[in-house]
């Protein structure tokens, strides 16, 4: 059964809606964003300056490439996630819910409709999130365990296998929960992020002159004199906010004023000192750039730092794993992808969720990418144009939704948003440049990603016209049952359809091949709203047809767990008078054979096919109970 959009209530003019949820326990929040949003982008010191000073040093390292570095890292971290994320783009929560879908749903409400310029920019949207969930677990664990091989050059041999290791028990943890994972991982990442700015602060002195770079006419002098070389820089420096766009895709698991207090009070802070400090250091000792995170360390400390920047990393994968499930499971509520299993494991928290077959999908291609790239240097070519692509997105979203949703004067929406998508599409284009060393990993996960939406979104289209050609209209059967009078049978039974307007193929099937009728059938169709969550009160809309006949409409949040027997519990406050305990639940169970006027092209009606074989039981999916579910088998020509 397919699901559609429909708009429950009005979003305020001129102001973002309010999160639905605000949060009880703020600390214990702030600790767990700390210890999950966080967790990606508070570890880019590991590599970003490394990286970057690298890509700026094939002709020489000068003082003023060290201050123009620098600067970059530090004004990129205030453009793009203090104002960009933490002030702007934060405030666009869908009743506390964030993430690329959200905008998408806010816009379409501004809109009335979902036009299909918006759903594209979505599907893209999170097809490149998705890689980059992919990308950040391999990059992240491969850079810290690589800092073994400092305190010992032996350990070399054994980096790959270890980082396998500590993958594979990272995503068998998911299924303990977010706020689970999130209580154990909060303070390690608070030991992290006090460890880290007190090694920057310590080595500021090393160079004092290392704080001009807090200039951002650094920054623009380094561009200016650089030329093309400084735009191979950029590629390197978008890595100090890979995980940037995580802040907003898991706003639903912690709320934004938690993670808005956490960035201001801590983790900011900590990543400009720690540039800083790093700055300093290969300011006064040129030799360290080939590694300046680790050699900030004394020798005592080195190998406690290995092993705290290595938990610190695996805690960093937390931020984009929590993410892609928030995005999968609103795509598979928006009807974007098939059924899947869906687990909530928090009764506080109702983003908190764990989706089991896209936790063994980014497992699987974590552990390929690790393999095929072997180090981190490696696979830095393949960092940042998932990110950077996913960011220009949200940036023409939220352009979008602020000038049509939000109601801004066009000029000011435009003062805003330019500045910054014009640098963000300075970082896509310098990371483009990596297509060819790797960056062409993310770019065909994210095709990949879109082509299956594209095949599920089309193929359910074509499916339900196929299916309304030989359907018989509702109106029309219950005229002809009321002429032919078939038996009658006690009791209720719910019969779930996709078209409220035709008459249901369990219903059919029922009375051709059972002779039978129930007194009472309720004909549900289960529909999503472009919000997170649905009022009790705006849960049901219900139509009487006839004596044995009601027409309903149950409505769900993208981010809720359709449980169809729990809403129906509207309908006896509504007047309707049946047992829910001792109802029946009919269900249409479509098997597919081709035919010779297919609709779909031979390849994406195989993957088609695939799919609809992998989504999720509906019994379970829409929470039946399973004794009193009745399923009818139906072939159809596609």
């Amino acid at each position: 059964m397919t699901q559609t959009s429909e708009q429950p209530g009005e979003t305020p003019n001129g102001a973002p809606p309010a999160s639905a949820n605000p949060p009880k326990n703020i600390a214990k929040l702030i600790l767990g964003s700390i210890g999950v949003v966080y967790g990606d982008i508070g570890t880019s010191p590991l590599y970003a300056l490394r990286e970057s000073l690298h890509a700026a040093s094939r002709d020489g390292l000068t003082p003023d490439d060290v201050y123009g570095v620098i600067s970059l890292l530090i004004w990129t971290l205030i453009i793009i996630v203090t104002i960009k994320y933490v002030l702007l783009i934060m405030r666009a929560d869908n009743r506390g819910e964030g993430g690329t879908l959200s905008l998408v749903a806010l816009i379409q409400q501004a809109l009335n409709k979902r036009p299909a310029w918006l759903l594209g920019i979505g599907v893209i949207g999170i097809s490149l999130f998705f890689g980059d969930a992919i990308i950040t677990p391999a990059m992240s664990v491969l850079s810290a365990v690589e800092g073994l091989s400092l305190v010992a050059p032996s350990f070399a041999p054994f980096v790959v296998p270890v980082t396998l290791a500590i993958i594979v028990g990272l995503f068998l943890m998911q299924n303990r929960g977010t706020e689970t994972v999130s209580t154990f991982f909060g303070p390690i990442m608070v030991v992290w992020f006090v460890a880290m700015a007190a090694m920057g602060l310590w080595h500021i002195s090393d160079d004092l002159s290392v704080l001009t770079a807090l200039n951002p006419v650094h920054a623009l002098y380094f561009l200016w004199t650089n030329g093309f070389a400084s735009f191979i820089v950029l590629g390197s420096v978008f890595l100090a906010v890979t995980g940037g766009e995580a802040l907003y895709a898991d706003m639903g698991h912690f709320g934004r004023k938690p993670i808005r207090m956490a960035w201001a009070m801590l983790v900011f802070p900590a990543l400009t000192l720690s540039y800083l400090g790093q700055g300093a250091l290969v300011l006064s000792h040129p030799d360290t750039s080939h590694n300046p995170f680790f050699l900030m360390a004394p020798g005592w400390a080195l190998f406690p730092l290995v092993l705290l920047a290595t938990a610190a990393t695996v805690i960093a994968s937390q931020a984009v794993i929590s993410g892609a499930f928030s995005m999968m499971h609103q795509a598979v509520q928006m009807g974007l992808l098939p059924r899947l299993e869906i687990r909530h494991t928090s009764e506080t928290q109702h983003g908190q969720i764990y989706l089991p077959k896209v936790n063994m999908i980014l497992a699987v291609g974590v552990l390929i990418l690790v393999m095929a790239f072997g180090s981190s240097s490696n696979l830095a070519s393949a960092y940042g144009i998932a990110v950077t692509g996913d960011m220009v997105i949200t940036s023409v979203l939220a352009f979008v939704l602020f000038y049509r949703a939000w109601k801004w004067p066009l000029w000011v929406a435009v003062v805003v948003i330019a500045p910054i998508l014009t640098i963000e599409i300075f970082f896509l284009a310098a990371n483009g440049l990596k297509v060819i060393d790797g960056g062409y990993v993310p770019i065909l996960m994210a095709a990949t990603m879109s082509m299956l939406i594209w095949t599920w979104v089309r193929g359910t289209k074509h499916v339900q016209q196929k299916a309304h050609e030989t359907a018989v209209s509702l109106t029309n059967l219950i005229k002809m049952l009321g002429k032919s009078h078939p038996t009658m049978v006690p009791g209720t039974a719910v019969f779930l359809t996709s078209d409220p307007d035709t008459a249901p193929s369990a219903l059919m099937h029922n009375l051709k091949h059972n002779h039978v009728l129930h007194q009472q059938n309720f004909i549900v169709t289960v529909g999503v709203a472009p919000t997170p969550n649905v009022q009790d009160a705006d849960r049901l809309v219900m139509e009487r047809l006839s004596d044995n006949f009601v027409r309903m409409r149950l409505l769900f949040g993208y981010m809720e767990t359709p449980n169809v027997p729990r809403a129906l519990i509207q309908a006896r406050k509504k007047g309707e008078k049946f047992d829910i305990m001792t109802t029946s639940f009919f269900l249409n169970r479509r098997t597919f054979r081709s035919s010779r006027n297919a609709g779909l092209p031979l390849w994406q009606e195989r993957v088609f096919l695939s799919l609809t074989k992998s989504a999720s039981d509906a019994t379970n999916f829409y929470c039946l109970p399973s004794n009193r579910v009745v399923e009818m088998g139906q072939q159809l020509a596609i």
